[in-house]
């Protein structure tokens, strides 16, 4: 069971990856430790399932070689809304996510060459 508690200190300890994940869903997308430890501290692995599934089925993420993938929690209300963009200030796929208990207000993940990872493991 996850316990529900993620900080950006806890982030910025992921400096590199020693291992890659391969993602259960989408066999082409691997994940690094940074992003594993999101899905396993923040109970978060949907996270990594919605990246890894606009991959697969929207033509527009999956032309995208780097991408910045965004959450954002509502100000009011459980919901969230997740964001992919080209890393040039293009939005090119969003989701409203309708209830989540994500412990932070946001965070951002990259998705690189089919590879998520945290911004400092870039």
């Amino acid at each position: 069971m996850a316990t529900q508690t993620l900080t950006a200190s806890d982030l910025a300890q992921f400096t590199g990856s020693e291992n890659w994940y391969r993602h259960g869903l989408n066999r082409n997308i691997l994940y690094t430790d940074g992003a594993q430890f999101v899905a396993e501290s923040a109970g978060a692995y949907w996270l990594l399932d919605e990246i890894a599934l606009a991959n697969a089925y929207n033509r527009s993420v999956k032309v995208e070689e780097f991408q910045v993938w965004t959450l954002t929690r509502n100000k009011t209300g459980n919901g969230a809304m997740l964001t992919c963009g080209d890393g040039n200030g293009h939005t090119v796929y969003t989701k409203r996510i309708e209830y989540t208990n994500f412990p932070l207000d946001t965070i951002k993940l990259f998705c690189e060459n089919g590879t998520i990872l945290l911004p400092s493991e870039h």
